[in-house]
């Protein structure tokens, strides 16, 4: 019979957090301590913790619960609340996250070290879905018609030479005809650290950009406030920048790039911690890993609309293939009373309203359980959950 487990997460505060973010989205007493995730899940780094009694279930986190059934979760389920700019990356496929985890464990480089790039053996495809309004981020590379208009109205403002290397590498040789070639060439000169290219940043951080579409003009600033005289700057408006409504998704699959810039959104994703940075950051950059992963076709925002399941029940189904397979999970989105079925272990967590959730496997009923606000549960196996109350409840579920 399946178990509902209140289970506990781990908050992680990194600089880019929102002062109290996570507490306020959990219903709890906000400090002024920058707040960035809430992460659930069974990561090795940070596997949440069973509630009360541990003693009960045989297991006290469910990095045990891992090891006790000799399953692995195959999702990492996160509150993310940010207040700035994350850094401008991307994240490996299973093949490369294997190939790089073994390559660092080999030359010994420690797990904990600030300049290891691949912190397990796994892929980190991921999917966002808005909380509130104006979830802004930056994902995937916009078209190359687009990019060349923004460099037309930084013609009169900045360094001809550098803006006209930027031109002849993004349009690239005419009888090519592959823009994601053009775009490789492109954010690799960007990043490769020519003078001409910080000459342009710096520019960029102190001139008028009216000329600039103002959502253009408007990243720059924001960016160069943050990080003056970063190279990100420049790749950055090369990116879809898009603003999500609440309910609004994005699809991250394997070597797409993207920074997120504000906003309160559920992340779910491979449980992984394999991030390659290329700017934007404080943190460890490493351009070359960070190109070797990266898809630069260009095109329009990854958005992933939900499907009606049911009354109450919207479903997100990454379609994309990743690592040459279907990703093995879901988000549902749950509102009102429903019953959905679970594929596989799951977990819960509830920001607004009250549900009472009942696990139901084999003909056989499990107990009852109640969710408030800020609460969330594991669901150790699949079968039905009747979903009582209303308000706002996310579950990530493994699919059969």
């Amino acid at each position: 019979m399946a178990e509902l487990v209140p289970i506990t997460g781990e908050l992680r505060a990194y600089a880019w957090g929102r002062p109290g973010g996570v507490s306020a989205a959990l219903g709890r007493e906000p400090g002024v301590e920058p707040e960035a995730e809430l992460w659930l899940g069974a990561h090795p780094s940070a596997p949440s913790r069973r509630a009360g009694d541990p003693e009960h279930g045989g297991w006290s986190d469910l990095a045990g619960w891992e090891e006790d059934r000799g399953q692995h979760l195959p999702f990492l389920l996160k509150l993310l609340a940010a207040a700035s700019p994350l850094s401008l990356q991307a994240h490996p496929s299973t093949e490369q996250a294997r190939e790089g985890f073994a390559r660092e464990e080999a030359e010994g480089v420690p797990g904990d070290a600030p300049h290891r790039n691949y912190k397990d053996p796994h892929a980190k495809p991921e999917l966002v879905v808005a909380v509130e309004d104006g979830f802004d981020a930056l994902c995937g590379f916009r078209p190359v018609g687009e990019v060349l208009t923004v460099l037309d109205g930084l013609a009169a403002q900045v360094e001809e030479t550098a803006l006209e290397r930027w031109r002849a590498r993004l349009t690239g040789p005419a009888d090519t005809g592959d823009p994601a070639t053009a775009v490789r060439d492109t954010v690799g000169w960007l990043l490769s650290g020519d003078p001409a290219v910080q000459r342009l940043v710096r520019t960029l951080g102190g001139t008028d950009l009216s000329a600039l579409p103002e959502r253009d003009a408007d990243l720059v600033r924001l960016l160069a406030r943050h990080h003056p005289g970063d190279p990100g700057i420049a790749v950055a408006l090369m990116l879809n920048r898009v603003t999500l409504a609440p309910g609004e998704a994005l699809w991250l699959p394997a070597g797409n790039v993207h920074a997120y810039l504000s906003g309160l959104g559920v992340e779910v994703m491979g449980p992984s911690d394999n991030v390659l940075r290329g700017g934007l950051t404080g943190k460890h950059v490493d351009v070359a890993e960070l190109l070797r992963v990266l898809d630069f076709t260009p095109g329009p925002p990854p958005r992933l609309a939900p499907v009606e399941v049911a009354a109450g029940v919207r479903a997100y189904r990454p379609s994309t293939q990743a690592s040459g397979a279907d990703v093995p999970w879901q988000v549902l989105q749950v509102t009102g009373p429903a019953e959905v079925e679970t594929g596989g272990p799951s977990i819960a967590l509830v920001l607004g309203g009250e549900f009472g959730l009942r696990a139901e496997t084999s003909g056989a009923t499990g107990d009852p359980l109640t969710l408030s606000r800020g609460e969330a549960c594991f669901v150790d196996r699949p079968g039905r959950l009747a979903v009582t109350g209303s308000g706002d409840l996310y579950l990530a579920t493994t699919l059969s």
